[in-house]
């Protein structure tokens, strides 16, 4: 494994430093939840003033109660009741508003969690196979989750501690400034120092909460990779070199969370150094002012020393909270710039301007299709088609082929010959960087991607099934789909005989990924949820190459009941599968060799028929 933190991160890696952008972007997911928003702020304001009233009542209480409580007559209950009963009141508001902004901030943090979720899984959908296939299922598990949830928490409680921290600051400053301004200035004269000391620990912050997420994807990538592949790990007795792989990645993981919480670790307690050297000016200098020692504008009683006292040391509970959720913010940045690229990854397949306009429009005319032409995909082309992978792997240079409508063609050649990429290609997975792949003489891209989905069928050599019924992964091809349908497909390609002996018939469950089932059968599934959908162009990747030979004889069936009447590509390693295939392509290093049908290749002599040849030993 490699010991780069950030091995999975393909997206530009922004500086070190704060992006307010970044968080604005991330705040507008609270804007449809104004009100919630709304709620927050005004329960913090009011815990802020309760809050605050206190040690002004208590000023009162010493500075004009206290002097009247040794004179001759003086009922002390009657002068203090109205204090007492003031304390009761701001208790219960502070109570109250407590209650109101806990209420209030679970609400937000539900609702900004939602639509974070939504919004990255919504664009998942969107994104392009090609997307998925240099990251790993558990790098972006670790996005959906964890990063997830740490930002949500930020975003709801982060919000109520912005507006209680910043009201009771405010008016703590306000407060104080009337009561004795001198004093007021000495008690803020550290604030510049504290926001010298945030600045400086900020970027060290942000990087290393950088490389601590990126590895905490790692070992989430890893730790899923490892469940998915331990019978292999097992067969190949491999688990001593897995556990040590891990234990390497998860030392690394270590290590950077620890020299994170060390730089977290030091910058609160400065925070707390700074407050206290406040409160500890506000004393000498505000004693000796009470004792008459030291001269301020205005007169120091004691009442207003130990309001004063209470203030400083309050006015710094709100700033060593802001400061914890400022280092909270900077480190994390990195989970929020990893989330906010999931969600803005913009899809490199996409419905031209032209479709998007004509999907907008009502349509009645029902021969057309929702983008505006033919519902029909007719003859498939490619003309002069040139595809390279972005790491410069050319596979076709000027590529020509037609697939006849309701004529099966199979593709054969070794690997690497380009089988899987054209397949992609007619799908409309990828993009030709020249020349153009058409449907009924209309280029891909010209039509709707929603569109080119309805009309597809695709049957892959590792099938995978839903958690769920058995009826509800074959329905899966068509959701509105009767039981009744459901249960005459199945019959259509032999599934009814898997039926009669599950226990529960169509309605057991399959597992995950179909785990309760074997491969074969899971085959049929998704031979026969393809059939259900009845598409007009199907595609079959090697669907039986992984079978036995006994299996691949009993789903041949299902395959050509699938076949017929529908333009097909078919991809094989086994030959035997094809024999009756309308066409046979074969494809060398991105160039179409020979074409023909079985028997006519095997008379001609060429790769093909040293490829059946090879076979057939």
């Amino acid at each position: 494994m490699s010991a780069d933190p950030l091995e999975f991160e393909t997206e530009e890696q922004p500086p070190a430093a704060f992006d307010l952008a970044l968080w604005k972007r991330l705040m507008a997911f609270a804007k449809p939840h104004r009100k919630a928003a709304a709620w927050l702020v005004v329960f913090a304001l009011s815990t802020a003033a309760c809050d605050t009233a206190y040690a002004l009542v208590t000023r009162a209480v010493i500075d004009d109660v206290a002097p009247l409580l040794g004179e001759p007559g003086v009922d002390a209950w009657e002068i203090l009741a109205p204090y007492g009963w003031i304390y009761a009141g701001l208790s219960l508001g502070l109570g109250l508003s407590v209650l109101g902004f806990l209420h209030a901030g679970a609400r937000l943090r539900s609702h900004i969690g939602h639509d974070i979720r939504e919004s990255a899984f919504a664009n998942l959908q969107r994104l392009e196979l090609a997307y998925f296939d240099h990251r790993p299922v558990g790098w972006l598990m670790a996005r959906l989750t964890s990063d997830t949830e740490r930002l949500t928490n930020l975003l709801a409680w982060g919000l109520l501690d912005f507006a209680w921290g910043f009201a009771t600051i405010g008016a703590v400053t306000v407060i104080l400034s009337v009561l004795s301004w001198p004093l007021a200035l000495v008690s803020l004269s550290v604030l510049p120092l504290l926001a010298w000391v945030s600045i400086v620990f900020q970027r060290r912050l942000i990087r290393s909460a950088r490389a601590v997420r990126g590895l905490n994807s790692r070992v989430t990538a890893a730790y899923s990779e490892g469940l998915q592949g331990r019978g292999v790990t097992k067969l190949l007795s491999r688990e001593d070199a897995a556990n040590g792989e891990f234990a390497d990645l998860s030392a690394q993981l270590y290590s950077r969370a620890v020299q994170n919480a060390v730089t977290s670790a030091v910058y609160l307690p400065i925070v707390l150094v700074l407050s206290g050297l406040a409160v500890a000016l506000v004393i000498v200098l505000g004693g000796s002012a009470a004792a008459g020692a030291v001269t301020f504008a205005g007169t120091i009683t004691l009442g207003t020393l130990v309001a004063f006292l209470t203030y400083a040391r309050q006015m710094f509970d709100p700033v060593q909270e802001l400061a914890a959720w400022f280092c909270e913010l900077q480190m994390a940045q990195a989970a929020a710039e990893r989330v906010l690229s999931l969600i803005d990854t913009p899809a490199a397949i996409t419905n031209s301007e032209r479709v998007e306009r004509e999907l907008a429009r009502e349509r009645l005319d029902g021969e057309l299709a929702p983008d505006g032409l033919p519902d029909a995909v007719g003859e498939v082309r490619f003309e002069n088609v040139e595809f390279a992978y972005p790491d410069g792997t050319r596979v076709f240079h000027g590529l020509d082929l037609a697939l006849g409508e309701g004529e099966t063609v199979a593709l054969v050649g070794s690997t690497g010959s380009g089988k899987s990429t054209l397949a992609s290609l007619a799908c409309r997975f990828v993009d030709p960087q020249g020349g153009r792949v058409t449907w009924n003489g209309r280029d891909l891209r010209d039509r709707a991607l929603e569109w080119i989905g309805d009309q597809l069928g695709i049957v892959l050599q590792a099938p995978f099934l839903f958690a769920g019924s058995l009826r509800d992964n074959v329905r899966y091809g068509r959701l509105e789909a009767s039981d009744a349908e459901v249960e005459r497909i199945g019959r259509a390609v032999g599934l009814d005989r898997v039926v009669a002996e599950l226990p529960d018939g169509w309605d057991t469950e399959v597992g995950e990924g179909g785990s309760k089932l074997s491969l074969g059968e899971k085959q049929l599934v998704s031979l026969a949820r393809a059939l259900l959908k009845d598409p007009r162009l199907l595609v079959l990747d090697e669907a039986t190459s992984s079978l036995d030979t006994e299996t691949e004889l009993r789903i041949q069936s299902a395959v050509d009941k699938l076949l017929e009447g529908r333009t097909s590509l078919v991809i094989a390693h086994r030959l035997s599968t094809i024999r009756r295939a309308d066409r046979i392509v074969v494809l060398e290093q991105g160039e179409v060799l020979e074409q023909g049908t079985h028997a006519e290749l095997l008379a001609a002599g060429g790769r093909y028929a040293e490829l059946a040849q090879a076979s057939a030993h």
